[in-house]
This record gives C-alpha cells, structure tokens and sequence, in this order.
C-alpha cells in the first residue's frame, strides 16, 4: 500500500425528504445570499426548485438563481455566473442538480475571487486559491461531483474540456434525498451507474499493485452499482436500490477507492485514462452524454491494454464477477479476463447504454478531431497502467466502432 493523504470534508445529509433542510444547512455555513445554480425544466418540473427556494425563505437566505446549465457544461455561463455572483455579492454558490450543474458552481466559486478569465484554471495558468463555499442538492448520481476535488468545464471555441482539481472547492454540504431521483429517466440513471463505475476502476487499474482493503471497498461498491442498477430499470421508485447508487456515486469519487493506490500522497490514484479518451469525444459533440460515452470506451480500453497488467484484470473478474482464480496458462488468463470485460459491457449494454460509438451517431472520420485535443490535453503520452501515445488512442478509438 502506498503513502496516501484522505480529505473529506463535506457534510452529507442523507435522506428521504431532505431537500426541504437545504435553508437550515445553508444558515448553519453562515450564508446570508446565495447563487442558486441549476440546468433545465426538470427541477421546476419536479417542484425541487420551489422546495428549495422555500427553505431558502424559511432559513431567511436571499437567492439570486443561474438557470440553464447544460450537460458537459460550457465556460460561457461560467463567465456569466462569475459576474451575477459579484454584481449580487452573494456569499455561496448553491448547486442544484447533477455532476454538470455542480461543476458549473465550483468554477463559478473559485472564479469569483479571482481577478482574470477563469479558463485560466483550465489552461494550468493558475492555480485555485480563494473560493466562495460551495453547497449542493444532489438530483443525478453519476458524477460524485458533489463530494470531489474535481472540477471539469468544456470550451465550445476551442473544442477542449479540461478539469481542474482542489480541496478548497469540495462542497461544504451536499444534500442527498434519494427520492428526489425516482422521475430520472433511464438512460441518465443508467449513465450514471456507468460513470460511477468507471470513477471506481480509473483508481483500481494503477501500478500500484494489491491494496486490499481499498481494492475490497471498490470492487464491492462496482457489485452493489450493478445490483441496484438493474433492479431500478425494473422499479424505478425503489428506495433502497436508488438510496445505494446515490451513496455509491458519492464513494466512488470522494477518492475512498484510491487510497493507498497512488504513486504519491498528493496525486490522485489511476491514470485516468478512459475518462480522457472520452473528454475529447464529448467536447467536440456535447451532446454524447459523458457516462453513454465511457460505456463504450472503457471496455474498449480494457481489452486493448490488459495484457500489460493481467494481474490486476485477473483481481477485477474475481472481486466483481466471481470468477474463479485461473491456471498459470494464458487461455485460462485470457478467459477469464475477457469474461468479466465482456460481463461489465453486458450490463452496460442491458441499462440500455450503447455498445459501439457509431450507436452514438459518431464516425471515424472524427477520430483526428478527437487526437488533436487529446495531445493539447495530454501530450504525446499519457496513463498510467499502459501509457498510451496517440497511435495508441487511435487504435482504441477505432475497436470502439
């Protein structure tokens, strides 16, 4: 096991009916106006956002609200969220919905403070150091936004989509009310799930080697992923299955199931590699939804880079999918890995997600798109289990076809 630094520090309010105590949490921070942060009509739709205006009132916190956040949100409304939170002097920015709105609210807090264009967090010309706090209610389990150091913004202009990372921007308190995800339509639930796992395996594929403990806890919560996802598709409005991918999200990318598996105390765990194949898929086509797109290419990834580490790969199929340990051969290896690949695209694919990227409407001729932001984002070579250069990628762009 690796040295390890672990922080948690948002407060969870877990629980049915408890988007009604945001004002109370709110207060409790010392928040007296605050920059309501939210995406399309689903909120309204739903009543969540007059829940949360009213418990605004009733905890006496003045809002000023940000609707409009889209999926893979885009530095535009960044910009436009920045000014209304100085214009208002608001003193917290409040996110209510998934991954992207709470995302949407974190470079909104740590860009208000600062004095130049916020894309420069983006662009590595500077670092994250004051921050409005940040809070949130929960409504899409996926992104484990709400518990993370992580902060990902697309840029339409140039095609990119970046992340930034940093505890100051953990939120301060995130509402969790498993209720309120029972009208989610499947396909984002199931987008979700995928997303969730893969936060779980980008950690557990590092060179780290064996962690028990940690690589106990993910592979456990991938199981519980896979059970409550299915029974969900079948009951939408069971709690206990909606109540564990909500946790579940949260746990799996609050760094938990990288601990110990880091190469240093400071660094995050994995290389992170699917997820940044498919950062250039959806910063080009906003509209390929980021969980759909990792379906696809973390098997794809998967079965391209295994043999560098059949190992670890051997410790997934058994800790996921029960399969039993294997000979020292390499068709009973190879089995048995391509099993489990097999397995997790199954079940994927069962929750309705796509198999190949042409199921997504995309086309080769998009690959040299992808390549040319991927090494402005990356370089020449990136990862960590295998490192992958760009003829690498390529390759893994194409088997996804």
């Amino acid at each position: 096991m690796n040295d390890f630094i672990f922080q948690s520090p948002t407060r969870f309010v877990f629980g049915r009916g408890y988007a009604d105590k945001v004002g109370e949490e709110v207060a409790a921070l010392g928040a007296k106006r605050v920059l309501l942060v939210y995406g399309g009509g689903s909120v309204v739709r739903t009543g969540l956002l007059a829940r949360v205006t009213s418990s605004l009132e009733a905890a006496g916190v003045a809002h000023v609200e940000l609707p409009g956040v889209r999926p893979n949100p885009e530095v535009g409304l960044v910009r436009r969220g920045i000014e209304l939170a100085r214009a208002e002097k608001v003193d917290l920015v409040l996110a209510v919905g998934g991954g992207s709105v709470i995302d949407c609210s974190k470079a909104i807090a740590f860009g208000t403070p600062y004095q130049g264009d916020v894309w420069d967090f983006f662009s590595k010309k500077a670092s994250v150091g004051a921050c409005l706090p940040v809070a949130c209610v929960l409504t899409i389990p996926a992104a484990g936004s709400e518990a993370s150091a992580s902060c990902v913004i697309s840029n339409d202009a140039l095609n990119l989509k970046r992340g930034v990372n940093g505890d100051v921007f953990r939120p301060r308190v995130a509402i969790l009310d498993p209720e309120v995800t029972f009208t989610l339509p499947q396909y984002q639930t199931a987008a979700g799930a995928v997303d969730i796992i893969c936060h779980i395996c980008e950690r557990f594929f590092s060179a780290a080697g064996p962690v028990p403990v940690t690589d106990n806890i993910a592979c456990d919560i991938i199981r519980a992923v896979i059970d409550a996802a299915n029974t969900v598709a079948k009951t939408p409005d069971d709690y206990d299955a909606r109540a564990t991918i909500m946790w579940s999200g949260t746990l799996a990318h609050n760094d938990l199931c990288g601990c110990g598996r880091a190469s240093a105390p400071e660094k995050r765990a994995g290389g992170w590699e699917s997820h940044g194949l498919e950062h250039e898929i959806s910063a080009h086509r906003p509209e390929v939804t980021h969980g759909a797109g990792l379906a696809v290419i973390l098997p794809a990834w998967m079965r391209y880079v295994w043999r560098s580490n059949p190992e670890r790969f051997l410790a997934f199929a058994q800790g996921v999918f029960d399969v039993e340990p294997v000979d020292e051969t390499d068709e009973a290896t190879e089995d048995a890995i391509t099993y489990a690949i097999d397995e997790l695209q199954r079940f994927f694919v069962g929750l309705g997600m796509p198999r190949t990227l042409s199921d997504l409407n995309l086309q080769p001729a998009e690959i040299d798109g992808w390549l040319e932001t991927l090494r402005q984002n990356k370089g020449e070579r990136f990862g960590e289990l295998r490192p992958l250069n760009m003829d690498d990628a390529r390759a893994i762009y194409l088997s996804a076809f």
